[in-house]
């Protein structure tokens, strides 16, 4: 390599760290090192207003020793979390694979009706008022209309249902980046390798979509669990929204809102941070277990 041809690569390589360094120090300042800071306030017992008192791994031991909340709240996040992830990123593929199939204009309609949801900023009340406790809510007013109940169910206070519901209200919002993702990835796949796989013996869809459809976009299949992943550990929302915060018998409260409350409320930063480290954790070994089941697609 000539020395003309070492710097014309010197100079692109300093242009492209140029033109990335302000995503890369905006990701240092709000992700980085927040993640850093959570862990290293973790050791300490800390309220916003007295000193940092080192305390070692007090906050991890009272979380599963002593609090008798952070079980319930790390029970349902994990439950929700294992439903919504998976089903999510599943249905948003499953649905973006069908809608790939329609003429341009029609797809484009489509993919606009699914993406709707994450758009409206307040769609969570059409949800509160659907499963509103008396008459006029849409889903007792139906279930009376045909005779199947006798009176008006209580759905967001009764803690049989309302952690059912906030998992349907999540489904129904999963479609939104994964979406576009699976939607975008489905459109760049280049067609003339399905015709050398007719070729090689693929006979049917199913084949298709194993052998080369799933294998070519596995940068946006990841993509898209990680943007499940995030959505699914994080949602709080919802559940705040619909059933209030506390949820009735803390049947629907996530970690984060619980995190929140502890954090916000009682500023008691050491221990939230302790719990964004084991939400943080949580997250990374969903993350692990998904990349490793796209890496089987295909083989």
């Amino acid at each position: 390599m000539n020395k003309e041809t070492a710097s014309r690569l010197t100079s692109k390589k300093t242009q492209a760290a140029l033109m990335m360094s302000p995503f890369l120090i905006m990701f240092f300042v709000f992700t980085v090192l927040p993640i850093a800071a959570s862990m290293v306030l973790s050791f300490f017992s800390y309220d916003m207003i007295n000193r940092f008192k080192f305390i070692g791994f007090d906050n991890y031991l009272r979380m599963f020793a002593s609090d008798e909340i952070f079980p319930l709240v790390l029970k349902n996040t994990m439950l929700f979390a294992i439903i919504t992830g998976p089903l999510g990123f599943l249905l948003s593929f499953v649905l973006a694979w069908f809608v790939n199939e329609f003429s341009p204009k029609i797809r484009t309609l489509l993919s606009f009706m699914f993406y709707a949801p994450s758009l409206v900023g307040n769609a969570f009340y059409i949800w509160q008022v659907a499963f509103s406790g008396d008459s006029y809510g849409y889903i007792n007013s139906l279930l009376l209309s045909f005779g199947i109940i006798t009176e008006p169910i209580l759905w967001l206070n009764n803690s049989s249902y309302v952690f059912t519901i906030v998992v349907i209200v999540q489904l129904w919002q999963s479609m939104g980046i994964s979406f576009l993702a699976n939607i975008s990835g489905l459109q760049n796949v280049n067609q003339e390798i399905y015709e050398v796989g007719a070729i090689d013996g693929i006979k049917n869809r199913w084949q298709e979509l194993w052998y080369i459809t799933l294998p070519m976009m596995k940068n946006m299949l990841l993509f898209s669990a990680v943007m499940s992943i995030q959505s699914s550990f994080s949602a709080g929302a919802i559940s705040q929204v619909l059933a209030g915060y506390p949820s009735v018998e803390y049947s629907a409260d996530m970690l984060v809102q619980y995190m929140a409350d502890v954090g916000t409320v009682k500023y008691e930063m050491g221990y939230a941070s302790a719990m964004a480290v084991i939400l943080f954790l949580l997250m990374i070994v969903a993350r692990t277990l998904f990349v490793k089941a796209l890496d089987r697609t295909g083989k």
